[in-house]
């Protein structure tokens, strides 16, 4: 069984620095897709909050979503944020590690943020 990790979120990030050093410490094979670098699809938003929800996703004590104006914080459906996300994608927390164990949709598993602990569970 193949499995592809792709860790997402931005190079300057002291905790995406934290779970890329363990993921190397730990020799384990990633891809790194970078908030600035890249664009964040629609496609890639979607399957995000598939496996996860807006409450979670979302970075609220971020300075990106303080700067939102109040109209959209009180205001935040699905689309609005979905579509604040797209045009800033570090409204996310971070790092975003998606865990694919096969081509199937429904192999994939999304985890949020770094704690050393938790990645040694998920990669024993």
């Amino acid at each position: 069984m193949t499995k592809t990790i792709t860790l997402y979120g931005i190079k300057n990030c002291d905790t995406v620095k934290k779970a890329q050093k363990w993921l190397t410490e730990n020799n384990i094979n990633y891809d790194f897709f970078d908030f600035k670098k890249s664009t964040l699809t629609s496609e890639l938003l979607n399957q995000f909050v598939e496996l996860n929800d807006w409450n979670t996703l979302l970075n609220k004590r971020s300075t990106t979503y303080r700067n939102l104006s109040d109209e959209i914080k009180n205001n935040l459906t699905d689309e609005v944020a979905f579509e604040q996300v797209l045009a800033q994608p570090t409204l996310l927390k971070r790092p975003i590690l998606i865990i694919a164990e096969d081509d199937s949709a429904n192999a994939l598993k999304l985890h949020l943020g770094f704690k050393a602990d938790s990645y040694q569970e998920i990669f024993k």
